[in-house]
């Protein structure tokens, strides 16, 4: 089943795609890390000790505490809306690829995180 493979992503693996596609367009890591700490409510250095370590996509969203706001992310995703997908974990994975979609895009934190509106790509 390809969750239970994204589910054993390391995420100190997939943080450089992020901070690489983040980079390219423009934006620092210091940016994407906001970003993230925001969608996670990880510190710092808890977000700095698992793009370090060994912490797999399934262990990294068991500890994070979503941001409450996280629940008003919508739109389109690698072309599936994310209010469609169905299991709770590939959602949270979702969601935060769309919010880095979002910053390599341009959007201010401020816009990212104010979700006030429906997000659509």
């Amino acid at each position: 089943m390809q969750i239970e493979k994204v589910k054993q992503i390391i995420f100190s693996e997939l943080y450089p795609h992020y901070l690489k596609k983040v980079e390219n367009k423009g934006r620092s890591e210091k940016e994407l890390k906001e970003v993230i700490r925001w969608f996670t409510s990880y510190s710092a250095a808890e977000l700095n000790q698992h793009i370090k370590g060994q912490t797999t996509l399934e262990e990294f969203f068991k500890e994070a505490k979503l941001n409450s706001q996280s629940k008003l992310i919508f739109g389109k995703i690698c072309g599936v809306n994310i209010e469609d997908i169905q299991d709770p974990f590939f959602k949270k994975v979702r969601k935060l690829d769309k919010i880095i979609d979002e910053l390599a895009k341009g959007k201010s934190f401020e816009a990212i995180t104010s979700r006030q509106t429906r997000n659509s790509a």
